[in-house]
């Protein structure tokens, strides 16, 4: 049975310690220094740099050989050429998932590790096993026809889907606290799968190059131009599409109770299997005639584009109000003000607040509000996944160490945030009765007689 979370404690008193509570608590000390032996906490920290390096080096190593691959498959030119196109999609995309996680954005390094998974060691998986996959068919059935329709159709969707869907299990795995919900799964997941359409499409252009300067072809009945189009104007969004099914798979494993252990392993392999067949779909739809393409694109793609977008816009809509509803709990214990989670719920109030510290507090003063707004959400989020019986067993731990956060921020974040609640405050209509009202609404005012101020 789910139980609701404790009621917050009140804050410090006023010439207090920073992280003394009311009652008395210790100064803030994060859990990882508060608990374990000094040598098992060393042994943690040293474990961490080596798991980080050894991930850096594989993706670095990943990079070069998948720079060598593609730079000898499609020559220096062709290389330069489809990089330069390559890269046109990639901020847009980036942006667009970026934009999606402002209510609760992640680390920039997630970001970071997981498109240089995507564009580096997702594609040398994908190269090295569906090159292999498909001269194994091709040597046992004899037929390198149906061997490259099958690697396509199917050994391309099932290894290019497991490649970039190691990247969301990474993070899920190792950056829990990051991995809250649906949102930051369609985040981590198309991002990783940008990556890996950025160095796809160097590999398609830079060949298509080749091509061209191979026949003599210009402008745009080439063969650069054609991909060009399919691939960066149509369907930049394809290889996220796929992977964003995957990362919702994941979403809903992180809000799902710890104790349902079947569901948060199934909810994940259904989406990547979702992701593989929409894959499979999509590169078989040449297979469907002359006008397959088309007909998969605006039968198919087209329709599932839009329907995950209003999904993901929905779910960002349902964590604002999240943010409204849980905050005031502790506007009532004193951590807010009674404005906070009124502006902490409007992205519009968010933008007013951290214009409002820039222009009185400068650069600095911005970031405390965004960090503080940032805490606050994930304050909420907290909360929320303990009152539905789903947080750890260190949610007070957890819980306070973001209203510590808070706190040290309150100077600067509570005035641009109150500020930013009077500026966005909807406007109460005052309308007039029926009836007429002496001395407003354009009637004089008629005098009494009978009261007369000046009398004693």
């Amino acid at each position: 049975m789910a139980s609701s979370p404790p009621y917050p404690t009140h804050p410090p008193q006023p010439g207090g310690p920073a992280g003394a509570s009311a009652g008395g608590a210790l100064k803030h000390v994060p859990w990882w220094r508060r608990w374990g032996s000094p040598r098992g906490r060393a042994q943690s920290r040293a474990w961490g740099r080596v798991r980080y390096g050894a991930l850096s080096a594989l993706l670095a190593l990943s990079g070069l050989v998948i720079l060598a691959l593609v730079r000898k498959q499609t020559g220096t030119e062709g290389f330069l050429v489809g990089l330069g196109l390559a890269v046109l999609p990639v901020p847009l995309l980036v942006a667009a998932f970026r934009w999606l996680d402002r209510v609760a954005p992640g680390p920039w390094r997630n970001l970071v590790f997981a498109f240089a998974w995507g564009a580096c060691a997702a594609a040398l998986i994908a190269i090295v096993a569906n090159s292999f996959a498909t001269k194994w068919i091709a040597t046992a059935t004899a037929d390198p026809s149906s061997a490259d329709t099958l690697g396509a159709t199917v050994i391309a969707p099932i290894v290019e889907e497991s490649a970039k869907a190691a990247a969301v299990l990474l993070v899920f795995l190792f950056r829990r606290r990051d991995f809250t919900g649906v949102v930051d799964g369609v985040v981590i997941a198309g991002v990783t799968a940008t990556g890996f359409a950025f160095t796809e499409n160097i590999l398609y252009l830079g060949t298509a190059f080749g091509t061209d300067q191979l026949t003599g072809e210009r402008g745009i009945a080439s063969v650069t131009a054609a991909t060009f189009f399919v691939r960066i104007i149509m369907s930049p969004f394809a290889h996220p599409l796929f992977t964003v099914l995957t990362g919702i798979g994941f979403g809903l494993a992180a809000v799902s109770p710890e104790h349902r252990q079947l569901r948060r392993i199934l909810v994940p392999l259904s989406g990547l299997l979702l992701a593989m067949g929409m894959h499979a779909i999509w590169n078989g739809s040449s297979a469907f005639g002359e006008y397959g393409f088309f007909a998969v694109y605006a039968a198919f793609m087209v329709p599932a584009f839009g329907l995950l977008t209003w999904l993901v816009i929905w779910t960002r809509q349902r964590e604002l109000r999240t943010v409204r509803e849980e905050l005031p709990a502790y506007a009532v214990a004193g951590w807010l003000s009674p404005a906070e989670p009124y502006a902490l719920g409007s992205m519009r109030a968010r933008r007013l607040a951290r214009d409002y510290a820039a222009h009185y507090g400068g650069r600095p003063a911005a970031q405390q509000v965004t960090q503080y707004e940032a805490y606050a959400t994930s304050l909420a989020f907290l909360r929320h996944r303990g009152r539905r019986g789903r947080a750890g067993a260190d949610f007070v731990v957890r819980e306070r160490e973001l209203l510590y956060e808070l706190w040290r921020r309150r100077e600067v974040a509570r005035p641009a945030l109150d500020h930013a609640a009077r500026a966005t405050a909807p406007v109460v209509p005052v309308v007039a009765p029926p009836w007429p009202v002496y001395g407003v609404y354009g009637y004089p005012a008629i005098p009494n007689p009978a009261y007369n101020p000046y009398q004693s």
